[in-house]
């Protein structure tokens, strides 16, 4: 294959024969869901075999046949990159859906749902999962799984020869959070070591699950959904199928984990604990927890729903730590709490928790950022010459990292505004709407109204589902990956 190449053109090249070696890797996950359809004797497995092969084709082929004059990658190759990537995985994660032996999706719900799996948003278009094969189900699991600590990081793990070919760029382009610490000179080290530290949080995971009341296949797909903090389930119940005080326990510890700030999880792992709890962002993340929960209480007494000790005890705190970390999970009597506790769960949602983490939402770290800035302008507005500055964990934060953090959260606004404008343009209710924007942006899942508990985002009309899972992607990628796609600037040398 020849692409032209010239000073001033993006190396699709290059760009194309990497997509190429993720598409192979993603053909390798492929075989689990595979081996999971041959084990409980379901004939998917043949709809994986298929999969499975036309991905690896298309990846070998790709990788392979196609041979880039320059191994150059800049800046825009890496958001391109990084972009394509989580599209490309979807597309071909998507065709196991549309070939389902019961109820097979069509095209725009495929995608749908294959998007709000690599995003870890959780929304989903099947109404139902009791009458969907093993291997589907896993399936749904691993795409969360995989798309919790992201693609890229993972490639930039396992292909070591990224870190002289824009690995920064990829790594910053895809990583959440505001800046980005490398834990380890090159790269690929600091993807590894971060990678380790989630293979490892949920094998833990897993064998707590099992200890429970769960089986091997419900523990491992449990495992996958919570520490990647995206929330689908193997039962129409959700975590309630189980009716388990110790899963519950166990699930909220590990969404609280999955939440956290990868970064600090691997300081700790090497016996470095002095510095979680000096970090600010931690700090306000379990303050966030804590304020909320005690409020949560409150309201669940005035509205007389205690019904047991767990009503005022785990239940608040399952929700609380399920809604921050946008793994979605939602407990029965959640509606019947009253409309001061859904308020709170839509500010939990807006901010979500710590930056560097599995979780979706705007980040705690910019609400800091913000919250010191109002704090800024409102003494200088007394004090106009007073010299005031932004300081997170002891360190002054850059004027130009202040104000983008502030056009980041009025981009974050304006998409759901436009989103859930265009939503009711195609006749879905306002309510719905804007509520269905807010959640894909910040990676929840959680519907309102029609898209609600007990439904699915099914009744949005096919261009919404195409327009929503775009939203999950610029929400997944932080808006400027994707949004600089957009402009003139980006396709200019």
């Amino acid at each position: 294959m020849r692409f032209k190449d010239s000073a001033s053109t993006i190396n699709f090249r290059v760009l194309l024969r990497i997509i190429g070696l993720l598409l192979i890797i993603e053909g390798a996950f492929l075989s689990v869901p595979l081996v999971t359809s041959l084990i409980y004797q379901e004939r998917d497995w043949i709809n994986f075999l298929f999969t499975m092969g036309l991905t690896l084709t298309a990846g070998s082929l790709m990788t392979f046949c196609i041979r880039p004059r320059s191994q150059r990658m800049a800046k825009r190759e890496g958001f391109l990159l990084t972009a394509l990537v989580w599209v490309f995985f979807s597309i071909f994660g998507m065709i196991p859906f549309m070939l389902m032996e019961k109820d097979p999706l069509s095209v725009s719900d495929a995608f749908f749902e294959a998007m709000s799996g690599f995003t870890t948003t959780g929304a989903t278009v099947i109404s139902s999962i009791s009458h969907l094969s093993h291997g589907v189900v896993i399936w749904r699991s691993l795409m969360q799984w995989i798309g919790g600590m992201g693609i890229i990081l993972f490639t930039l793990a396992v292909v070591p020869m990224l870190n002289h070919s824009g690995g920064m760029q990829m790594f910053n382009a895809e990583v959440t959070g505001i800046t980005h610490d490398k834990l380890r000179p090159r790269i690929s080290q600091t993807a590894k070591g971060l990678w380790l530290i989630y293979i490892v949080l949920t094998a833990v995971l897993f064998v707590l699950l099992i200890i429970g009341p769960m089986n091997v296949f419900e523990a491992l797909c449990h495992s996958f959904s919570t520490m990647s903090t995206g929330g689908f389930s193997t039962a129409d119940d959700s975590i309630e199928a189980w009716d388990s005080v110790y899963i519950q326990i166990v699930m909220t510890i590990f969404m609280f984990l999955g939440g956290t700030s990868f970064v600090l999880l691997y300081r700790a792992a090497h016996g470095e604990f002095k510095p979680i709890w000096r970090n600010d962002v931690f700090r306000t993340y379990v303050g966030i927890i804590i304020g909320c929960y005690l409020l949560f209480v409150i309201a669940i007494i005035k509205n007389g729903q205690v019904h047991s000790v767990k009503s005022v005890t785990l239940d608040p705190l399952f929700q609380i730590i399920s809604t921050i970390t946008s793994t979605g999970y939602e407990i029965s009597a959640f509606s019947s709490w009253g409309t001061f506790v859904l308020s709170l769960a839509f500010a939990l949602m807006f901010f979500g928790s710590c930056a560097g983490s599995t979780s979706g939402g705007a980040k705690i770290d910019r609400l800091i950022y913000l919250l010191k800035n109002c704090r800024n302008e409102i003494v200088r507005s007394i004090h106009p010459n007073n010299i005031l500055t932004v300081r997170v964990n002891d360190r002054v934060i850059p004027h130009e990292t202040v104000s983008k953090v502030i056009a980041f959260l009025c981009l974050y606004v304006m998409i759901i505004m436009v989103g859930g404008i265009l939503l009711t343009a195609m006749g879905l209710p306002l309510v719905d709407s804007f509520f269905s924007a807010f959640s894909c942006i910040s990676n929840t899942g959680l519907g309102a109204g029609v898209t609600g508990y007990g439904g699915s985002y099914s009744v949005v009309p096919d261009l919404g589902k195409w327009l929503l899972a775009l939203i999950m992607m610029i929400g997944r990628l932080e808006l400027f990956t994707v949004l600089i796609l957009f402009t003139p600037t980006f396709w200019k040398k």
